[in-house]
């Protein structure tokens, strides 16, 4: 009998997860562009779907791609458009940038999320004497962990069978304490 290891298995024994909301629909922000220019964006629900569907999107830190965590290609990272924004789920690698990522979110010093395209169908306009862009549809290429998140509304948390037990067990004390 001939058994092989896949990466479906490979990944199902690594527990460890990163999930959060990479972009949120309908919040706008405040940008400033390469070229200073101030304006408020605002990403509409539907940005994203024809670039996740079929897409082979990466998971960076800081938009680094020498800091590669995940790929939409090798099933490591999944994409969703939820009513919210775009949500992302990724399975976190055993490397170095992994492992303080996880850290770092861990700790609460990383907490929002970023991502990168090449293209986007926009649509201009001005509310309150300040130029308006709105995303309508955009050609994802990256979502990033980040330091500094230009969408402050993103998130990040940390998906784990033995951190949820973990709470879990905080929270029970916490009640027996009250009790």
């Amino acid at each position: 009998m001939e058994t092989r290891a896949s990466r479906l298995s490979k990944q199902a024994e690594n527990k460890n997860k990163l999930e959060g909301y990479a972009a949120t629909f309908n919040n706008p922000t405040q940008i400033t562009d390469a070229r200073g220019r101030v304006f408020n964006e605002v990403i509409r629900p539907g940005a994203f779907s024809k670039a996740i569907d079929g897409g082979d999107v990466r998971a960076l830190v800081n938009h680094d791609t020498a800091k590669l965590l995940a790929r939409q290609k090798s099933g490591t990272l999944r994409l969703k458009e939820r009513e919210q924004g775009l949500w992302f789920s990724l399975d976190l690698p055993e490397t170095e940038a992994a492992r303080e990522v996880k850290e770092l979110v861990q700790r609460g010093d990383l907490d929002g999320m970023s991502f990168g395209w090449m293209e986007a169908t926009d649509k201009w306009s001005t509310q309150d004497k300040m130029p308006m862009r709105e995303l309508i549809n955009v050609s994802l290429q990256e979502v990033s962990v980040v330091t500094f998140p230009a969408y402050t509304q993103t998130s990040v948390e940390i998906r784990s069978d033995g951190l949820w037990l973990h709470k879990l067990k905080l929270l029970r004390a916490t009640i027996d304490i009250i009790e």
